[in-house]
């Protein structure tokens, strides 16, 4: 069945009509239309993550977004449930529009004024930590399931995103380093994680899951999300910021938003290093041997392991 024929055979199950194709990477999603107005479908990857992972997910969008936090809500579709399994196995869900623009794009440096791209970093700072505060807040329903961006899911045996110290494209110096910078993580990671600062986290905020709108910020796409160290959200988002010219400006605007006196440049650097290495473990099996991404993912990680490692 084609991409097409699903998003219409999912559409309707929420009286619905789709209008475009936005993005079909882990998940395909659509923009469409429904008697409430514009919302966003998402036919899930099938094998990536199961239905109750899915439900959970959207559980938690939906208990965030009802205490005020910019992030999409769970639309029910006619059955009232908010999950539906497709003629094809796979299933769908349907959230609420946000409306804005892409923070960014990866590879591309802003074009913005400095003052712009500071406030809005300060601004994402306190974004996320207000999704880990009300987060807290949140009593997990028994069967809530995401999965591991702990210590062992970042550098452990078998990291959630692959054992990126092993990535086929990598040179002989690359390979070493990679297992350099997987030792120093396994010691940083550890020594942080016993102070216990474990909770749900996004995982993935990359700059095009960020949206712009005026002045507010919201957060989209949290099909990646799970239980990890919350710097790791900070990493991300630093992640793809290393090359540009006020990465130091643009790392303290973002811990002086999220406001928390034990995170420092080290501590963020230590997590942006985690989240470029867990990068180079998501290329290798998604992207064909070709794709441009494994070569800059492996460079990136290079020259930071390098800058961090001494």
């Amino acid at each position: 069945m084609t991409l097409t024929a699903l998003a219409n055979e999912a559409a309707a199950l929420w009286q619905g009509q789709p209008l475009r194709l936005l993005r079909n990477r882990e998940n395909a999603v659509f923009e469409i239309a429904i008697p409430s107005g514009r919302a966003a479908l998402r036919l899930h990857r099938m094998g990536y993550q199961d239905p109750t992972a899915i439900a959970s997910e959207l559980w938690w969008c939906a208990q965030m977004a009802a205490q005020g936090v910019a992030v999409p809500a769970a639309l029910p579709a006619m059955d009232g449930q908010f999950l539906q399994r497709l003629s094809n196995g796979r299933h769908a869900s349907v959230i609420t529009w946000i409306e804005g623009e892409a923070l960014g794009e990866a590879g591309q440096g802003f074009d913005l004024p400095l003052d712009s791209i500071l406030q809005r970093h300060h601004d994402l700072g306190q974004l996320l930590a207000l999704v880990h505060r009300v987060t807290d807040g949140l009593l997990l329903p028994r069967d809530f399931q995401r999965p591991a961006w702990d210590v062992a899911g970042l550098v452990g045996e078998t990291p959630f995103w692959g054992r990126f110290w092993e990535h086929p494209l990598a040179s002989p110096r690359q390979t070493a380093l990679l297992q350099q910078a997987r030792a120093f993580l396994q010691d940083g990671l550890q020594a942080y994680a016993k102070a216990g600062n474990l909770g749900l986290i996004h995982a993935d905020v990359l700059r095009e899951n960020v949206l712009v709108n005026g002045s507010s910020l919201s957060l989209i796409d949290f099909d990646d999300s799970g239980f990890g160290l919350r710097p790791y959200d900070l990493g991300t988002v630093l992640s793809q910021n290393l090359y540009e010219p006020a990465y130091p400006e643009i790392r303290a605007a973002l811990i002086e938003g999220y406001a928390d006196p034990g995170l420092t440049p080290d501590l963020v650097d230590l997590f942006t290093l985690a989240r470029v290495c867990a990068s180079v473990g998501w290329a290798a099996p998604r992207l064909p041997p070709d794709d441009p991404v494994h070569k800059s993912h492996l460079a990136r990680a290079e020259m930071l392991a390098r800058r961090l490692l001494g």
